[in-house]
């Protein structure tokens, strides 16, 4: 055998290795179950009009995550409260409006004087309030008195949560605790509701924000969309996929999904060859660095037809303590410079800082085929909860 032949052979048996280790580290991380959509996904069309930039920041806020006691529960959220109006009354959007924060609330940990609080917060102009559960083993009697429970404490305790204009219903946004939307998990576990798509419509739920959840076997096939699912009540995850919501298309299916971006992140490899699974997650071992603010751009998430409107929802755990310096210092603080300087000019780019709920009035306009500054549309649908004061004086809503 020749050196020449035996050298083709090695190379080969070593490509054949890295291949089998990529595939296996993509197996690991799940990225079986969306590269597909994430690849054939074209990017938004360029247009010669300034691109919008909707900024979502959801979290799900658990004052009790790891069982803490009651002082530590305070402290946490007495944390958020001071130290967010800090951070976050240096910032302003296009509109004037300081960053908005969307507190998706466990219903499973409700203390009333931690809600009093994070409801001032928001009176004061910081965002809004929004629904959250962790559940196992659920049963559909139990799933509806929970949520319809927790929904009117929210609203009238708490001036959370806005009521339908046309049917009275009081309406919420949703993440599920642990990824689980309609019972995704492989192993049946922290849901047990093969129909939840269609429970949560029932209920009042005008969208879901728990997506991206990769690398967890949760995540859809269905990535970086604006989407309706439809809920099949004898088989789990219904959302894996789903019908665009478009410019002129109509509401469809059950329940719409508003997913953050989600792909590859080459500029900040692991181990400096892999690059990284972009999941919009924010933490201290995550932070928001300027090279992932541009690819959640990049990524341009938009309602079909309106490509100069994305939308960019990014996702937290706030009251981990761990990340909470992250959340309420500088990483996020010079995310706030970086989005104002470089993606507000009012040229190339306008900035909006929006909540969950404003941010789905905004779909719901690009989708009705509405023109001009989508600032305009935050209450398009929806009107804001009681609980969004300014000033001490109400803004908006009923």
């Amino acid at each position: 055998m020749s050196a020449t032949l035996v050298a083709v052979l090695a190379a080969l048996a070593l490509g054949l290795v890295a291949t089998a280790v990529v595939v296996r580290d993509m197996r690991r991380r799940n990225m079986h179950l969306w590269l597909g959509d994430y690849l054939r996904r074209r990017a938004p069309v360029a247009t010669d009009r300034p691109v919008h930039v909707m900024f979502c920041f959801v979290d799900h806020f658990e004052p009790m995550w790891k069982g803490a006691d009651l002082e530590t529960q305070r402290r946490r959220v007495d944390r958020w409260c001071a130290e967010y109006r800090e951070m976050a009354g240096r910032h302003r959007d296009a509109d004037g409006r300081p960053p908005q924060h969307s507190f998706f609330y466990p219903e499973e940990e409700y203390a009333e004087e931690h809600l009093d609080k994070i409801a001032a917060l928001c009176g004061d102009g910081f965002g809004e309030i929004e629904v959250h559960l962790h559940h196992d083993n659920d049963t559909e009697p139990n799933f509806r008195a929970s949520i319809g429970r927790f929904c009117k404490t929210l609203h009238e305790k708490h001036g959370a949560l806005p009521r339908d204009p046309e049917t009275g219903q009081l309406r919420f946004g949703f993440i599920h605790g642990n990824w689980c939307l309609d019972n995704s998990r492989a192993d049946g576990r922290w849901c047990g509701l093969n129909n939840e798509l269609i429970l949560l419509r029932e209920l009042g739920c005008y969208a879901d924000f728990t997506l991206p959840s990769a690398p967890s076997d949760t995540q859809t096939a269905a990535a970086n969309r604006i989407y309706y699912a439809t809920d099949d009540p004898h088989a789990p995850k219904s959302h894996d996929h789903g019908d665009p919501v478009k410019v002129g298309g109509g509401t469809r299916g059950d329940l719409m999904i508003v997913q953050g971006p989600l792909g590859l992140n080459w500029r900040e490899r692991r181990l400096g060859v892999m690059p990284r699974i972009e999941n919009a997650d924010i933490r201290r071992n995550c932070p928001p660095t300027e090279a992932r603010v541009d690819l959640w751009v990049k990524t341009g998430v938009h309602v079909e037809g309106r490509p100069d409107w994305i939308f960019v929802k990014i996702h937290t755990h706030g009251t981990q303590e761990h990340d909470i310096d992250t959340l309420l210092g500088e990483p996020v603080d010079a995310m706030h410079r970086y989005l104002e300087s470089r993606y507000n000019d009012g040229v190339r780019h306008v900035l909006h800082y929006v909540t969950a709920r404003e941010a789905y009035n905004i779909i719901k306009a690009a989708e009705a085929g509405e023109q001009g500054d989508p600032g305009q549309y935050r209450d398009y649908l929806l009107p804001a909860p009681r609980s969004s004061w300014i000033g001490g004086r109400r803004m908006r809503g009923a």
